[in-house]
């Protein structure tokens, strides 16, 4: 984990800030993913796009449109996190893209109960299905385009939507230097 922030890199100044704020943090708790270790700890969510853009939920107590995201549970990694999170707050069945979990942005923010979220944001690709969040979750999840999600997005979603958004459009360039006819029905972010 320690690798994968240290590699990962900032797309604005927030962001840089955040990474630096995160290794320390990773470097001085003993349990840096247990919640109940420390006020501070590991977060995980999830910038989740497919053909139609992004999904968001509109997140109960702040009432902001968030990507999914939580606290990370006992023998759980922060990107398999990502994923549950994915399923039950918007009932969509992401995955990681071909190549594995890919953080995305990493943010740090203060939440409730006094706790600070060192949150760290993965790319999880859905497939164009309607949101179906289960029962007790936000009913509020929608697909929304990059811009209309930029456009209600606060400042740390905004960085997140921005990494999200360079990685797509340079492996799609990249999959259409080397795919001269892509799949039938593929839309072309999600080629390998």
């Amino acid at each position: 984990m320690v690798e994968s922030v240290r590699d990962h890199k900032p797309a604005d100044q927030r962001e840089v800030l955040s990474r630096s704020i995160i290794l320390a943090e990773l470097e001085r708790l003993a349990r840096p993913l247990d919640e109940w270790a420390d006020l501070t700890h590991a977060t995980a969510s999830a910038i989740v796009v497919g053909p139609r853009g992004v999904v968001l939920h509109r997140h109960r107590r702040l009432h902001r449109w968030l990507q999914p995201g939580g606290h990370i549970e006992a023998g759980e990694t922060p990107s398999a996190a990502a994923l549950r999170e994915v399923t039950e707050e918007t009932g969509i069945q992401g995955r990681h893209p071909e190549k594995g979990p890919t953080l995305v942005h990493v943010d740090v923010h203060t939440a409730a109960r006094d706790h600070v979220h060192l949150d760290l944001r993965y790319l999880v690709l859905a497939p164009d299905v309607p949101p179906a969040p289960g029962p007790g979750e936000s009913q509020e999840v929608a697909w929304f385009s990059w811009e209309a999600a930029s456009d209600i997005a606060d400042d740390a979603l905004a960085g997140g939507l921005l990494s999200a958004r360079r990685l797509i459009d340079t492996a799609a360039g990249e999959a259409r230097a080397h795919v001269t006819q892509p799949p039938a029905g593929a839309p072309a972010f999600l080629l390998p």
